[in-house]
């Protein structure tokens, strides 16, 4: 699973997901990609998860970039836990996702129904709405 290796800060805060991404929000190495649509925290057990789904569905054709890298850790307090004694350990890292950031993209000459039929699958693995777009597709954004 997809985590640093290490940080400057064990713990962080959680944040706001204000605005769209305008960095890395262009399909630059593929021909297709997964873009993000609303905003939000994309685990690394779901980016593994799409992984998994993508390259089982190309079948070891064409080539696969992971756009997105989960480097914010999220805490969780035990149950049935009073409040005080400091903040929860880290239990999952994320990956902050906000609208207009492309997460994975397909090429390699690989056929675009295959392609299309893999980044499909990968969508349902995530918690927010994605859209497949193509490489002249995107104009930065949303």
């Amino acid at each position: 699973m997809l985590m640093p290796k290490r940080v400057k800060w064990r713990k962080q805060m959680r944040g706001r997901m204000k605005g769209k991404a305008y960095r890395g929000a262009d399909v630059v190495f593929g021909d297709l990609g997964l873009k993000a649509l609303e905003p939000g925290w994309v685990s690394a057990r779901q980016i593994e998860a799409a992984r998994r789904a993508i390259v089982r569905a190309m079948r070891r054709r064409g080539k696969l970039w992971i756009r997105i890298f989960p480097d914010k850790p999220v805490t969780h307090k035990p149950a049935e836990t009073r409040m005080g004694k400091g903040k929860g350990n880290v239990e999952f890292w994320v990956a902050v996702v906000k609208p207009g950031r492309i997460m994975f993209e397909i090429g390699g000459g690989i056929p675009d129904e295959v392609a299309r039929e893999a980044l499909r699958l990968a969508q349902y693995k995530f918690s927010i709405r994605t859209k497949i777009v193509g490489r002249h597709d995107v104009v930065g954004g949303e």
